[in-house]
């Protein structure tokens, strides 16, 4: 058995125009309005209209049941004076419902006259004095009428009649024309004015819509590629196109910054690898070298193998080296997941970094004796304590590599201070030479990972390119910092701030 197939619960997306749509619902919404507020003045006008009508028929129903049926052929002088009420006929009625007499105010009645419906005397004081409407003989028209009892005493004398009736009609006729001629002034002032709001509207939903317009063009900018295109402020901001505004920018802005932030990384990465697979090529190539020239058997002598093995042994250091220090590098750029320690874990614990100035000052006085190298406050002045929570290891790499660098780049004899001590809430050891010192550019990118100022690469003085890098990531990663203070001439000074320890600090 094939079950009915299921009509689709998603809607069908409107083909026309935001614009359009609203324009047509405010239109619609206006029309119904309009027809509304025009049915309601006639209805009301029409009863007021009626509710006068049935005034002065009550005072003619009065005045004509007080008057006895009269004789003769004609219409008498009391039934003529009825014709300024307008169309209005009196008919009088026995108790039995039979017409006595019938007299018309005008010669051509409306519609040939009201179609009256038979009435006995208890159905004359059914209506209670109230009027009601009937249509006429013929034709489309109304007529309002009022029956009413008449007394007795009215007859003349030696009649033996007890009372009687009389049905008094008026035509609706002046009421209909009123009406009509109000319900088609409404209905052609309400189609001008649908009109002219039709028109207003359209320009006034396309002004309302113009952020749209610009968002839209926004959107297709940024789908093209130009990520700096922004929505422009067309609105106040605690409007709700102002604050859509805002938070485009913004979500745009973020936008943007994701993907500078994701194009820079992109440019690092491909950098990186290529200074890598440089860096990694040149002790293979060294390494490859010298195996070659062994396996080629250009080696004849055992003092010729010896040196050869020796200069391998070193390369092979350079490169191990290189590579724990990528390693290292990568382990300090992951992001660990919430709840998972981080893949380089720091060994904290309370330390004073009085213990690694006084290490580094005969670190220098190790590399190069004949270097003056003094200890010092930061900033001069003598030194102090500078208690922190650190991992002494990784902080005492740094500070080795702050101090090579120190000796390798500034000329024999060039003088260093060591400073450390505390300024504010935080621990400083500072590394300063008298050196050569560095431009505004090179400042910018001495922290870069493969960056050496010298271009030539030579080993002896460039380096791998990566300790600066890993001293930069190893302080961060102790939430403190690094920075470098130097110009051409004036030499370079290395400052590692760290948080006081929580003890020192309270």
């Amino acid at each position: 058995m094939t079950r009915p197939a299921l009509p689709s619960l998603r809607r069908r997306p409107s083909r026309l125009a935001l614009r359009t749509r609203l324009l047509c619902l405010s239109i619609a919404l206006v029309a119904v309005g309009l027809l509304g507020t025009g049915m309601a003045v006639t209805t009301a006008l029409r009863g007021y209209l009626e509710d006068r009508v049935d005034d002065r028929l009550a005072l003619t129903g009065q005045i004509a049941a007080r008057l006895a049926p009269p004789s003769g052929t004609g219409n008498p002088a009391s039934v003529r004076a009825l014709s300024v009420l307008g169309d209005t006929t009196v008919t009088y009625l026995d108790d039995d419902g039979a017409t006595l007499r019938a007299f018309d105010a005008s010669t051509a009645p409306p519609g040939g006259g009201p179609d009256l419906p038979a009435l006995d005397r208890a159905g004359v004081l059914a209506h209670d004095g109230r009027p009601f409407t009937v249509p006429a003989k013929d034709g489309d028209r109304s007529w309002r009428v009022i029956a009413l009892t008449q007394p007795a005493q009215v007859f003349p004398p030696g009649r033996s009649d007890t009372g009687g009736s009389v049905l008094v009609a008026t035509s609706l006729e002046e009421v209909d024309r009123t009406v009509s001629k109000t319900r088609n002034l409404s209905l052609t002032v309400g189609a001008a004015l649908l009109a002219a709001l039709t028109v207003a509207g359209w320009f006034a939903v396309r002004s309302g819509l113009r952020p749209l317009t610009r968002i839209e063009e926004t959107a297709s900018a940024i789908t093209a590629g130009d990520y700096s295109h922004r929505v422009p402020e067309l609105a106040a901001p605690h409007t709700e196109v102002g604050r859509l505004t805002a938070c485009l920018n913004q979500m745009l802005s973020q936008i943007d910054t994701s993907f500078r932030a994701r194009a820079e990384a992109e440019a690092r990465t491909r950098r990186f690898f290529a200074d890598a697979g440089h860096e990694l090529r040149t002790p293979l190539v060294g390494i490859k070298g010298y195996t070659d020239l062994y396996r080629m058997g250009a080696l004849p002598t055992r003092e010729d193998v010896d040196q050869t093995m020796t200069r391998i042994a070193a390369e092979s250091e350079r490169l191990t080296r290189l590579v724990e220090e990528m390693f290292l590098l990568a382990r300090l750029d992951e992001d660990p997941a919430p709840g998972q320690e981080p893949a380089l874990a720091l060994d904290l614990a309370p330390m004073d970094l009085r213990t690694l100035a006084v290490d580094a000052l005969h670190d220098v006085r190790a590399l190069d004796a004949s270097r003056p190298v003094t200890l010092s406050g930061p900033a001069g002045g003598r030194p102090g304590t500078a208690p922190a929570v650190a991992d002494e290891a990784r902080l005492r790499q740094v500070v080795t590599n702050l101090i090579g660098n120190a000796v390798t780049h500034t000329p024999p004899g060039t003088p260093v201070r060591i400073g450390v001590g505390t300024v504010g809430p935080h621990a400083v050891l500072e590394v300063a030479d008298q050196g050569p010192g560095l431009t505004p550019a090179e400042r910018e990118r001495v922290f870069d990972r493969f960056y050496r100022t010298d271009d030539s690469r030579a080993r002896t003085t460039g380096g791998s390119g990566l300790g600066l890098a890993i001293a930069h990531a190893l302080v961060t990663a102790h939430g403190g910092r690094i920075t470098l203070d130097t110009a051409p001439g004036q030499g370079c000074t290395f400052r590692i701030v760290l948080p006081l320890s929580a003890r020192w600090h309270h």
